[in-house]
């Protein structure tokens, strides 16, 4: 699968709002056949762009805490150890890091101080700053609108197009921009197989 077309896209979008979603209801909106349906988000899942299906928890309703947004600036040699704490924090529901390496992470604090959990959790001494903000409101709302999908190839990185190919090398499905990069690719994996 090299493009995705525009039934592709409503399947996404229709899965994006309800992973649990009847394929004869997507099919009904798109109309394809429910094994049609079936066919395409197969493919979708084994080209990668479906990961998997998910579901949207109200975290609220779970548990208690106060809804804050951290801000931290890492020391440039913690930013692995500051990321990785705050995932692994049970208050911490999702965490966004820019490309400049600042760090973001949404949870919901115990009600003690936020900046006292920042200590105990990341470590002062690792980071260059910090601040926290209360959360008012939270609406999460992922979606594939306004999205255009492109795959990379395996070898060489580049976009692949409709002029690219597929290979299942190994057992998985490989994209590639190009024969030449599939060439390369099997040659490499058949070396690496052989431990040459």
């Amino acid at each position: 699968m090299h493009d995705l077309d525009g039934t592709d896209m409503r399947i996404l979008r229709l899965l994006a709002e309800d992973g649990r979603r009847p394929y004869s209801e997507i099919g009904d909106a798109v109309d394809l056949t429910p094994p049609a349906v079936s066919d395409r988000v197969s493919r979708l899942r084994e080209a990668g762009v479906i990961r998997g299906f998910t579901i949207d928890v109200d975290r609220s309703q779970l548990r208690s805490g106060v809804p804050v947004l951290v801000r931290v600036e890492p020391n440039p040699d913690e930013r692995a150890a500051v990321n990785e704490r705050l995932r692994d924090s049970e208050a911490v529901e999702h965490v966004f890091t820019t490309a400049e390496g600042d760090i973001t992470a949404y949870g919901r604090l115990p009600s003690e101080s936020a900046y006292e959990w920042v200590e105990e959790t990341v470590g002062v001494d690792r980071l260059d700053g910090y601040e926290v903000d209360l959360v008012a409101d939270v609406d999460w709302t992922p979606s594939v609108r306004g999205t255009e999908f492109a795959l990379d190839c395996v070898q060489c990185g580049n976009t692949v197009t409709s002029e690219g190919t597929s290979a299942r090398v190994g057992g998985e499905l490989r994209h590639f921009c190009c024969p030449t990069c599939e060439t390369r690719f099997e040659e490499r994996y058949e070396q690496l197989e052989e431990g040459v």
